[in-house]
């Protein structure tokens, strides 16, 4: 109770700076002037890369950044349904696991389960998503970034002041289906002539209840049952603040973070065989400060990270019908990176960086062995660029030590991952590109993998990934033009994941059941497209089109029913549709999102067999300034044309759905 009425004074504290600022405003006409913020970055980037921003990003009809990644080639979320939903992301079938997600420069960690919830964190304060398959196209960051397979980049706002202002501040309000309430307020300010900071506050409140039809058939095709009902359990009540203190010096710049969530939230379960009852409920307070540091001095940079995080999920199953579970998991994480890069030359650069990272998890739980783990990466990378070629390789050695209370822990492991990526540009004019990369990435089982006593496997091997990737890439921009902008690509992907672990519901949401699946062989293409038209005076429009094939399947033993069989979850055809049009304040913006059959259990037959889905959402918008002060309103239609599905099977998802956004920003 403490933490929520700390959030409502510090909302309500928000709200009367805003309303001061206000009536300021309103006593003084000021002129605002439209500011372009330019930033160095490579002029392309090497390894692919897939990036939403600015307006287009929120003109989507998301809630999370785990809406908001469904729009990414290549990309399963796996939604477990409703606002306050389990929501976990797997790039090219490598698995959640393999996806690292870095939040402001500091890679998120969990390992206890290795899996980042990606529905606890909204895109309100978030100023830019990307994607990247392999790693980030520069030399100059933490060694744990060259170690996963693919990694999520979640860039926060950051205040940018013109001459004379010294606040911002906005407030937003949302509102629509499962009697949603969702207010949140930022502040920045202008602290002094080299400091910034801002502070982002956030309530949600939804009961999730939504109306669904569940309707089965059995393997001969019968009907099995056909039910319409309300899905119960699925409320949540969540706080998220978030501050932020922004400094720059003659040669660099630092940053300070302070974060923040809690929630309680039910937790539906699945819907099998009629079964309505759901006593399940957790308890997140996920915190974080974490600092860094960003040096340049002549041929030499330097970046410096340091963290603490605490985790706390307490777990609660009453369900007269299982055993009932009360469990408290308290989980630390102890952050340190320090990386560095020198310039030889004007085109080639190297780079060495050290992180080291210890974890802790205790739990109330009979017997529990309170594993702790301390692991240490060592990289060194180099990046050449000729012009029209440019190369980029890096080597990872990743040293894990695990200790447990009374028990003799696995034993330690040493790995060594390489990885090369290269880029050319056959013409001139480098608006075609072809890139390729090669890259070897490994991951330890997690705590729960290997320690949880109801579900733990001790026997489990870690996870090796082999990545291969051959694309194209055509850039073509004309602000003079009509078509200001065009953007296509198409990568080829090969990977094969060794004792590949897979984690399935096991009839609670909390609780998992581990398999090595020993030897899974993923093929697969990814292509994406983006047009951006000015056809007429204040008319823009945008297209931006995503389409994936994958062939992801099981070759560990020919003998298995399920040799060669999809593995669990994977469909082979998915994409989106997005598309915008502009006019004097005016957004309209209609997404199409598509994921096709797959199979729910390793065993691909009929009674395995999980449909196709489909869903449309549609949202208008429209931006006033009224003395000095912005306002947005939003109006969104999520599902259209209210399509019964699941993404994970017994999991039934919201049909047709609303939702109102007010923004006022001064």
């Amino acid at each position: 109770m403490s933490h929520k009425i700390s959030f409502i004074i510090i909302l309500l504290f928000t709200a009367e700076y805003a309303l001061h600022a206000a009536e300021q405003a309103d006593t003084t006409a000021r002129q605002l002037h439209e500011i372009v913020v330019t930033t160095h970055r490579p002029a392309r980037d090497i390894i692919p890369v897939q990036t939403l921003s600015g307006e287009e990003l929120k003109r989507l009809n998301s809630n999370s950044v785990a809406d908001a990644l469904r729009y990414f080639s290549g990309v399963q979320v796996k939604d477990y349904g409703g606002v306050g939903g389990i929501k976990t992301v797997n790039i090219r079938s490598m698995g959640t696991n393999h996806t690292g997600v870095v939040y402001d420069g500091v890679e998120l960690g969990n390992a206890q389960n290795g899996q980042i919830d990606l529905g606890q964190f909204s895109l309100d304060n978030v100023e830019a998503l990307s994607l990247y398959n392999g790693q980030k196209s520069e030399i100059l960051q933490p060694a744990k970034d060259f170690g996963s397979a693919g990694t999520i980049y979640m860039r926060t706002r950051t205040p940018i002041f013109s001459d004379g202002e010294v606040y911002h501040a906005r407030a937003t309000i949302r509102t629509g289906s499962f009697d949603l309430l969702n207010p949140s307020a930022l502040v920045e300010l202008k602290l002094g002539q080299n400091v910034t900071a801002s502070l982002n506050t956030e309530w949600l409140n939804s009961s999730g209840k939504y109306k669904f039809r569940y309707r089965r058939v059995n393997p001969a095709g019968e009907l099995a049952y056909d039910t319409t009902a309300i899905r119960e359990n699925g409320d949540i009540n969540a706080t998220r603040i978030e501050a932020n203190v922004y400094g720059s010096l003659r040669s660099g710049n630092w940053t300070f973070k302070g974060y923040n969530y809690n929630s309680e939230r039910g937790v539906p379960g699945a819907i099998v065989n009629n079964v309505w009852r759901r006593g399940e409920r957790i308890w997140d307070t996920n915190s974080f400060v974490q600092g860094r540091y960003n040096g340049f001095f002549g041929h030499f940079s330097t970046l410096n990270n340091l963290k603490y995080a605490f985790y706390r999920t307490h777990y609660v199953n009453n369900d007269d019908k299982q055993v009932k579970i009360d469990n408290l998991y308290r989980q630390k994480e102890l952050y340190f990176s320090s990386a560095n890069e020198y310039q030889l030359t004007n085109n080639w650069r190297i780079s060495a960086s050290y992180d080291f990272q210890w974890n802790d998890l205790d739990a109330d739980v009979y017997g529990f062995v309170k594993p702790d783990r301390i692991s240490q990466f060592l990289s060194a990378a180099t990046a050449v660029d000729f012009g029209r070629l440019k190369v980029q390789a890096s080597a990872l050695g990743s040293f894990i030590h695990d200790r447990i209370k009374g028990q003799q822990a696995p034993s330690d492991k040493s790995v060594f991952t390489p990885a090369v990526y290269v880029n050319l540009y056959p013409m001139k004019r480098k608006e075609l590109s072809v890139r390729a990369f090669y890259k070897r990435s490994f991951r330890m089982p997690t705590f729960n993998d290997l320690y949880y006593a109801d579900m733990g496997n001790s026997k489990l091997s870690p996870e090796r990934v082999t990545q291969y990737n051959i694309g194209v890439l055509y850039e073509y921009n004309r602000e003079s033009s009509w078509l200001s902008a065009l953007r296509l690509s198409a990568d080829v992907y090969y990977n094969k994941v060794k004792d590949k672990i897979v984690a399935y519901p096991k009839g609670q949401q909390f609780r998992w059941t581990m398999l090595n699946l020993g030897l899974v062989d993923i093929r697969g293409t990814d292509f994406t497209g983006m047009i951006t038209a000015n056809p007429y005076t204040d008319l823009y429009l945008t297209l931006r089109l995503q389409y994936t094939y994958q062939r992801a399947i099981d070759v560990t033993n020919p003998a298995d029913n399920y040799y060669k069989g999809q593995i669990p979850y994977i469909p082979h055809h998915s994409g989106s549709v997005v598309a915008n049009a502009q006019w004097r304040g005016w957004s309209l913006n209609y997404s199409w999102i598509y994921v096709g059959e797959r199979y729910n259990q390793q065993e691909n037959i009929r009674y395995n067999y999980t449909q196709p889905w489909y869903t449309s959402d549609i949202s208008l918008s429209k931006d006033l300034t009224i003395r000095n002060v912005n306002l947005r309103v939003l109006v969104e239609i999520n599902n259209l044309l209210s399509q019964d599905y699941d993404v994970i099977l017994n999991y039934p998802m919201p049909k047709r759905n609303y939702r109102f956004t007010l923004t006022v920003e001064i």
